[in-house]
């Protein structure tokens, strides 16, 4: 391994164990089109001569999804530009971590071996993957990643009901209560939301931590004067009946749907068609510890 700054190093675990990586490790998982980028390491590496991820160490002072892209750009010459994250996947020691970022492909483009540590970089259809020698570390946790590669979401806010289950002043100006929920929202999609909000509980390597999910924010009454938004999230601005229009949004979705809402009688009615519900405090609660 060559050493290029202070988190590019090895960390013993209790038992003796050496993993790369002073402040954890992450590597990039693209899929494109039934295919995943995946790194023939050099005999010389860590595993070498099995078949990998294209990552690395993470520097000291990056997010894991950022450490991903860019060791991929200098192993692989991976363009950040061409990929939308999905999904990541934790595997936390204690003492040392690996995240998987997986990214679908956006833009097409070839991989080109940048360093030495790769004798070749392959598009792999997914049903092959198997047949290769992997690395250990990706043997463990494919099959769960593969399970989750053509999983959509989408994330549903009954807005309204979330920003009356605290009390905070919001009567005095629902518009504005509105705004500022949907700004925390809006700055918190690229992080990503926990997979379990959408029934996702699978354990072990390879299951998915934090999951990127659109978001359709439900406004009604005083609040549909906000202004729209870009990017991840949807502001849909229902005529009338606000829980009619979270029901058909979540019932017409093409994605695996979690609404968030108190509402019983809502809930009752988006479980019938199919998605999740979680709490208001569950989502209040993760903005706030973002901010």
């Amino acid at each position: 391994m060559t050493v290029h700054g202070p988190a590019d190093g090895w960390v013993e675990g209790p038992g003796g164990q050496r993993f790369w990586g002073r402040a954890g490790a992450a590597g990039l998982l693209a899929v494109d089109a039934g295919r995943v980028l995946l790194q023939h390491r050099v005999a010389w590496s860590h595993f070498g001569g099995t078949w990998g991820l294209p990552g690395g160490a993470r520097d000291v002072d990056e997010s894991a999804v950022e450490g991903a892209l860019r060791e991929s750009a200098e192993e692989a010459a991976v363009p950040p530009d061409a990929l939308e994250v999905a999904f990541t996947s934790v595997l936390d020691l204690g003492f040392w971590s690996y995240t998987t970022v997986v990214a679908r492909v956006t833009r097409p483009f070839e991989p080109v071996i940048s360093d030495a540590e790769s004798t070749e970089l392959a598009w792999v259809p997914v049903d092959e993957v198997d047949h290769l020698p992997l690395h250990p570390g990706l043997a463990a946790s494919w099959p769960l990643l593969r399970a989750q590669l053509d999983r959509r979401l989408r994330l549903v806010v009954d807005v309204a009901n979330v920003v009356g289950s605290r009390p905070d002043g919001w009567w005095r100006d629902r518009a504005g209560a509105t705004e500022r929920l949907l700004d925390a929202v809006e700055g918190s999609t690229d992080e990503g939301w926990p997979a379990r909000w959408f029934g996702l509980d699978e354990e072990g390597p390879g299951a998915p931590t934090l999951v990127r999910a659109p978001v359709t924010a439900v406004v009604e009454g005083e609040a549909r004067a906000v202004a729209d938004r870009s990017g991840e999230v949807l502001v849909e601005r229902a005529s009338a009946d606000g829980d009619a229009t979270i029901v058909r949004v979540a019932a017409g979705a093409a994605e695996q749907v979690a609404v968030v809402t108190a509402d019983r009688a809502l809930a009752q009615r988006v479980r019938a068609a199919g998605a999740a519900v979680l709490a208001p405090s569950a989502l209040l609660t993760l903005l706030d510890d973002r901010r």
